[in-house]
């Protein structure tokens, strides 16, 4: 699974992208960066980082992923802010899984030097998978 091309589509493999997000090896730089790590995590069923980059106060009690949600490509949008320097940003963008799509423009936060998911809103999904990710 490491050589294999990185869920996100950022055009790198597995381990030199979101891996090393998910092994706890690295961290996000960017709030982009750490929404295409969120979007790899829900496509690889990794619900231990998904818990542990949602900002606390707006995590759910469980996180979990639809094992039968087969994701099939992410399209960021629009990045506001979110970058190295930044303590809040926006990303919107697109996740796309057998049979349609979903759309989020999602907040995130510097939170102890590290960025969270905070939340996020939009017009939603073509037709509702069974664990549609919040970025």
């Amino acid at each position: 699974m490491l050589d294999r091309e990185c869920p996100c589509g950022a055009a790198r493999g597995y381990d030199a992208c979101c891996g090393r997000l998910h092994r706890g090896a690295a961290r996000a730089e960017t709030a982009e960066e750490l929404m295409r790590a969120r979007y790899s995590a829900f496509a690889l069923g990794q619900e231990n980082f998904l818990f542990a980059s949602w900002h606390p106060a707006t995590r759910p009690e469980d996180v979990s992923v639809d094992p039968t949600t087969r994701w099939t490509g992410l399209e960021v949008v629009e990045c506001l802010d979110g970058g190295p320097d930044d303590a809040v940003g926006v990303v919107e963008f697109v996740a796309h899984f057998t049979g349609g799509s979903l759309r989020e423009r999602s907040r995130f936060e510097r939170r102890a030097g590290r960025w969270v998911y905070l939340d996020g809103a939009g017009p939603g999904t073509s037709r509702a998978p069974g664990g549609a990710p919040a970025a």
